[in-house]
């Protein structure tokens, strides 16, 4: 099995080196527009009328042409040099992964039937892709890119034992660069299997996650304290004269509000993950419907709740989710690495069944907080009682029927069941007063 891995490091380029690699992304930029057009003067010519000729404007294109694939235009690029002398200063290399990053996006708008990619316009092209590499690229504490030299990169991680550079993608945000590598390794991961103790977890807006075990996160409003801020700034953006140094300016003061509410988002969600991978061995959350929570009317604070903010990084589609996506994936990335499991239950009806007795307790209204149990009495934060769901669907799934797994019994040095570890009976004994029975 291969593994591949994706570490981000900050790199220093000179002023010389910083100006080639923007005029770079230019040239990215138009050779991605150029083949955009090709692409649509194809399309557009076979929508000629059958019975008429358009008076306006007529596409001079054969019939017989087939589709400017990506083959083909890639194969057109060293024509293409001797035409323009601008792609002549650019790596190769770069100039065919943006014609390769054209037609995956023209694959992935005929999958899902939507979203024909548009035009860049000027400054938007904001990473180039390096694809291979002789020899690795990285030596001590610097980084060679091909045909622009080396250059300081701090390496506050260092690259794993076994692992091969692959590819590295340089990009800018906020003034600043950075370098993606992506290393991979042929080695065998084992499978997370259940073990320990079982959190189910209920993400929300008054808190900002209610694990089963009583714990309430509250939510953090990064958007929200610093939107007034943005909007002058915006505002100011607005009224600068395109291309001029002044909205060189603005516009860097806007990326730089955009990356400090991303970094604080994102850090929070790592913290976050962590204290609750802590003392757990395994975790269950709701398969939810992120797009459709990004459309309701609280869809500002949803996404200011845990959602990627524009800052978001245009190279890793996988990650651009809606609502509490990105929260959960990197939930999922923290468990893998801590040895806990981790699993998506069934989302619906969480908030309308009873914990403690499984009983349907009928549809409850938004600010109706506080789950009561009309045929068991059993009364606790509505919050709370959907994480309780949570965790017992997961364990339902599982087969455990709210014991643990043999794992850990072979690991005890037992042989019996062992019940789980802060389980709902023994909640309520403490609740009561009362001590839960120990393990004997």
């Amino acid at each position: 099995m291969t593994l591949t891995l994706n570490y981000c490091y900050r790199i220093y380029p000179d002023a010389h080196q910083e100006k080639t690699m923007l005029g770079w992304l230019e040239t990215c930029r138009r050779l991605y527009n150029r083949c955009l057009r090709e692409v649509k003067d194809w399309y557009n010519s076979k929508k000629c009328s059958l019975d008429r000729c358009s008076i306006k404007q007529e596409y001079i294109i054969p019939v017989n042409q087939p589709f400017p694939g990506y083959y083909n235009q890639q194969n057109a690029l060293p024509k293409l040099k001797k035409e323009d002398p601008y792609l002549k200063a650019a790596q190769s290399q770069i100039l065919q992964t943006t014609v390769r990053r054209l037609h995956e996006a023209i694959d992935f708008f005929r999958q899902r039937g939507y979203g024909f990619p548009r035009y860049k316009k000027y400054g938007s092209m904001r990473s180039m892709l390096f694809p291979q590499f002789k020899s690795n690229p990285i030596t001590g504490w610097q980084i060679q890119i091909p045909k622009i030299g080396k250059m300081p990169i701090n390496l506050h991680r260092p690259i794993p034992e076994g692992f091969v550079v692959k590819q590295v993608r340089v990009l800018t945000k906020a003034g600043k660069w950075y370098a993606v590598v992506c290393i991979q390794s042929d080695i065998d991961i084992p499978q997370r299997m259940p073990w320990g103790h079982a959190k189910g977890i209920d993400l929300g807006l008054e808190s900002f996650l209610t694990t089963s075990d009583r714990e309430y996160i509250a939510r953090p409003k990064f958007f929200q304290e610093l939107q007034r801020k943005l909007e002058l700034l915006q505002r100011k953006l607005s009224r600068k004269q395109k291309r001029s140094r002044n909205r060189d300016k603005a516009r860097l003061k806007v990326a730089r509000i955009h990356a400090k509410i991303y970094h604080t988002r994102k850090n929070f969600h790592y913290q976050t993950a962590h204290k609750i991978c802590k003392d757990s061995g395994m975790i269950f959350v709701e398969d939810l419907n992120l797009v459709a929570m990004n459309r309701g009317m609280l869809r500002k604070h949803t996404l200011d709740a845990a959602a990627w903010c524009a800052f978001q990084l245009e190279f890793d589609s996988s990650w651009v989710a809606s609502a509490f996506g990105a929260f959960l994936n990197i939930l999922e990335n923290v468990c893998f690495k801590k040895g806990v499991y981790f699993a998506k239950v069934d989302a619906r009806g969480t908030s309308q069944t009873c914990p403690a007795c499984g009983t349907h307790t009928g549809k409850k209204e938004l600010g109706e907080r506080l789950h009561k149990c009309e045929t068991c009495g059993y009364e606790t934060h509505r919050d709370h009682a959907a994480a309780e769901v949570v965790r017992s669907r997961g364990i339902a799934a599982l087969g455990l029927r709210d014991k643990e797994n043999a794992c850990e019994e072979e690991a005890a040095g037992t042989g019996s069941n062992i019940s789980l570890a802060g389980t709902r009976s023994s909640r309520k004994a403490k609740s009561r007063g009362l001590s839960a029975p120990s393990k004997r």
